[in-house]
């Protein structure tokens, strides 16, 4: 994987690096304490997202995570400075957190299709392990929705999904979430091989073509459940 920033010399392995913009005080501080807990480094803790673009290229950020609502208008400043910095920093991991499922956020991040995004709800985030896995996996070019997300997505177009069976149902939407074959399987308590034709009987229904990694096919999934 590339570096977006070159003058970071890749010797010993450093320190993943978090930007952190979060209005709430006591929950930015919290935060920034998990990310401590973790052995993080975090490189900048804002309350408003202004020069976010500046702000990321002087803290080296390699996740960068904001909340949906930030000031001055509590509205959309964080997903439209999720996207500025997805436009201006490719190989940096964005993870977003809201209070509430927000379909129209989620796929608006989620658009693009590269990989390297999460969408998680505060409430629901209840372990330094299950956050910390977040953060991660969105730096790996993983994608990590919230199983609320992943409901409202997929129902948001119960067209396309009519000639799935209940089964490829619960599969596709455990892959949404972001989950390995193994894990679905679990999940299941069915083996890798019956997740394994249940993923391709859903890619065949959906005419969606077969990708080498994880992310790449849940991506693939995602973008068809985004576009009419």
């Amino acid at each position: 994987m590339s570096h977006p920033y070159p003058e970071r010399m890749a010797s010993a392995p450093a320190p993943l690096r978090v930007v952190l913009v979060e209005d709430s005080v006591l929950l930015r501080e919290g935060l920034v304490r998990l990310f401590d807990e973790a052995g993080y480094v975090t490189a900048g803790a804002w309350g408003d997202a202004e020069d976010i673009v500046d702000r990321v290229r002087r803290a080296q950020a390699d996740v960068a995570i904001l909340d949906v609502r930030l000031p001055p208008g509590f509205r959309d400043e964080g997903i439209r400075a999720a996207l500025t910095l997805r436009a201006a920093f490719p190989d940096v991991g964005i993870l977003v957190l809201s209070q509430y499922v927000e379909g129209v956020y989620a796929r608006e991040l989620l658009a693009g299709g590269e990989g390297g995004v999460g969408y998680l709800l505060k409430d629901r985030v209840t372990s330094l392990e299950e956050f910390t896995d977040a953060v991660e996996r969105v730096r790996e070019r993983g994608t990590v929705l919230d199983p609320l997300v992943v409901q409202g997505l997929l129902s948001a177009r119960p067209d396309p999904l009519s000639a799935l069976t209940p089964r490829e149902r619960d599969v596709l939407g455990l892959m949404a979430e972001g989950r390995s074959n193994a894990s679905i399987a679990e999940r299941l308590f069915i083996g890798v091989g019956a997740v394994e034709k249940n993923i391709s009987a859903i890619f065949a229904k959906l005419a969606l073509e077969e990708s080498g990694t994880e992310h790449r096919r849940v991506l693939a999934v995602l973008a068809f459940l985004q576009h009419p």
